[in-house]
C-alpha cells in the first residue's frame, strides 16, 4: 500500500519564457506554495491538498496535478503547475 505524502510544493511557472538566462524552472516560478493533505478526496478521486490560497488534487504516484484552484479560480492560461516534495519532507 502506498502512502500519501503529507505536503508538496506547487510552483506556477509560465509555459514559455523567451530567455530564462541561467535561471532554473523553479527560479522562473511566478508563485509557489506549500500545500498539505486535507484527508479528503477531490472530485478527481485523488487526495486534496490545500495551502496559501491553492487547492489541488494530486496523484501521489505520478506527482501529477489533476485539478487546481488558485485563490478560488482556475489557473490562468499560459501557466503550468509543477510539483515537488516540500522542503523538510
Amino acid at each position: 500500500m502506498s502512502t500519501v505524502p503529507k505536503r508538496f510544493e506547487i510552483l506556477l511557472v509560465p509555459e514559455h519564457v523567451e530567455d530564462r538566462g541561467d535561471a532554473s524552472v523553479e527560479d522562473s516560478a511566478v508563485r509557489s506554495a506549500v500545500v498539505e493533505v486535507t484527508g479528503r478526496q477531490g472530485s478527481s478521486g485523488y487526495p486534496r491538498y490545500e495551502g496559501h490560497g491553492i487547492v489541488a488534487e494530486i496523484d501521489p504516484e505520478t506527482r501529477t496535478v489533476e485539478a487546481l484552484l488558485v485563490d478560488g479560480r482556475e489557473l490562468d492560461y499560459g501557466l503550468t503547475a509543477l510539483i515537488r516534495h516540500a522542503p523538510g519532507q
